[in-house]
């Protein structure tokens, strides 16, 4: 095949729509943060587990989507019809808000919990190889899938929205509306608390010390089980903050397998940053976003996964690392 020939099929496959990148830069930046805060809460699970046992857990993804259905489930029952657009007071929203975030970061803790609990601890009582480890948090991630699929369907849940968007300001010529400001407002926010009782407090300076040297911790008092414990519980919080904040982007996000793809970003996102960093989360949540968006409007709407993984791949090349490379046990106070 000829280059010119190579030339007509990459231009048949790919969309290289630059004049639309251009009109549409600020809109996909903003649309592209809210979506990168989401990865970024999603992230800090990954990164957390990492950063203490050196473990991919490839069950934070349903972790997370358990707290969409936890969030879900208790709108529901509070009164919004799915579907329907509810018209209520600011107040009255902010206290639904406030109901699904702590009903989902309950139950996305609690999952973790469970999953350290059940599928890991016995594996460290055994010595187990870090292969096994990864093989059981597929098998986990998997299992509890299929469970919620036996349990709901393969349909999604119906819509609920509980937010009417309504544009706050505009960014040049992007419209920021009022749940893409709450989503990334509340994203950082969560991410600081996060990230100062890592550094600042007792039980963050235990997580710490075992991320650092396990052994030198246990001898010097800490209890490894229950900073293991502490760590999966701080992850499965942070899920479930950002699961509540899923569905207000997407409403009918709520299926089965609604946590697999975006976990699978999410661990991208970790990667990125620097896994193990969880400034790195955030920033790499927040790059992810903005790289899908921008690629699906230059490249079309199919590249958006591709744009994605490519990034990865570019980025390790450089810098294997992640952008902020250093790891949970060398970070300072």
């Amino acid at each position: 095949m000829g280059v010119h020939a190579s030339t007509i099929l990459a231009d048949s496959w790919i969309n290289w729509d630059v004049h639309s990148l251009r009109q549409l830069f600020w809109i996909d930046t903003v649309s592209g943060l809210a979506y990168g805060a989401i990865y970024a809460l999603i992230a800090l699970g990954y990164t957390l587990v990492y950063g203490v046992l050196r473990l991919i857990n490839f069950a934070h993804s349903e972790v997370f989507i358990t707290g969409a259905f936890a969030a879900y489930f208790t709108l529901k029952a509070s009164g919004f019809s799915p579907g329907i657009t509810p018209t209520v007071g600011t107040g009255e929203t902010v206290a639904y808000l406030a109901l699904a975030a702590l009903a989902a970061a309950a139950a996305s803790g609690a999952t973790a919990l469970v999953v350290e609990r059940l599928a890991y601890k016995p594996l460290r009582n055994r010595n187990a190889p870090s292969l096994v480890f990864l093989i059981t948090a597929i098998g986990a991630s998997l299992a509890i899938q299929q469970l919620y699929f036996i349990w709901r369907g393969g349909n999604s849940e119906p819509a609920i929205q509980l937010v009417v968007q309504s544009v706050q300001f505009h960014l040049f010529s992007a419209p920021v509306n009022n749940i893409q400001l709450a989503v990334v407002t509340s994203a950082v926010v969560v991410m600081a608390i996060v990230d100062t009782f890592i550094r600042r407090s007792r039980l963050g300076r235990g997580i710490r010390a075992v991320s650092q040297d396990p052994t030198t911790a246990t001898l010097m008092g800490v209890n490894r089980e229950r900073v293991i414990m502490l760590t999966f519980l701080i992850g499965g919080l942070v899920a479930g903050i950002g699961a509540s904040f899923y569905i207000m982007v997407i409403p009918s996000g709520v299926i089965f397998n609604g946590g697999f793809l975006l976990g699978i970003k999410a661990f991208v996102a970790a990667v990125l940053g620097g896994i193990g960093n969880l400034r790195g989360a955030l920033l790499g949540g927040l790059i992810l976003g903005l790289a899908e968006n921008y690629g699906q409007t230059l490249f079309g709407g199919g590249w958006r996964d591709i744009v994605a993984f490519v990034l990865l791949i570019v980025v390790l090349m450089f810098r294997p690392t992640g952008i902020l490379g250093d790891s949970l046990g060398r970070a300072r106070a």
